[in-house]
């Protein structure tokens, strides 16, 4: 089986985003916003911060695998309203990128710094052994904040097959 650079990563962040937005609903009904500046560890992003950053995330590689210019936020989200608002403009930004041009990214090189270190990737190993991670980390850890604090969800929640 082979998997082209697109269908590893458009619909892939388009699922994660859906199931975020599933758990945010259920945060929501079960506290409301004050969730939204919780956060597992004082040196760890709230519930807002990993949201902002698996949409960064998210819309930086398909950025730089398809090669255009990713839209700005501001990352003021206050409540869950705000934050469910970031998801769906990610996901429509993402739908509007082009399939042919994510497939081109496939071998261009990227470069990233990571504590004044550079790093170099094909787009193919950036997606999978950066992006993808990292993004899955920041979903990861908005779902543990939740589930910590109440939130009644569990792993099929996570994975998208809650009832």
């Amino acid at each position: 089986m082979s998997l082209s650079t697109y269908e590893a990563s458009a619909p892939v962040f388009i699922r994660g985003f859906r199931v975020l937005g599933d758990l945010l609903a259920k945060a929501e009904a079960h506290a409301g916003n004050d969730l939204v500046t919780a956060r597992l560890a004082p040196d760890m992003l709230n519930l807002a911060g990993q949201i902002q950053r698996a949409s960064d995330t998210a819309k930086f590689a398909v950025a730089r695998l398809a090669d255009v210019q990713p839209p700005s936020f501001e990352d003021n989200e206050t409540t869950i309203a705000d934050l469910r608002k970031r998801i769906d403009a990610t996901v429509a930004w993402i739908e509007s990128v082009d399939r042919a041009a994510l497939e081109a990214g496939e071998s261009r090189t990227i470069a990233r710094k990571f504590k004044e270190k550079e790093h170099e990737f094909t787009g193919a190993s950036y997606l999978l052994t950066f992006a993808l991670p990292n993004f899955f980390f920041h979903v990861t850890t908005a779902y543990d904040i939740l589930r910590h604090n109440g939130v009644a969800i569990g792993k099929l929640d996570y994975l998208g097959f809650s009832a």
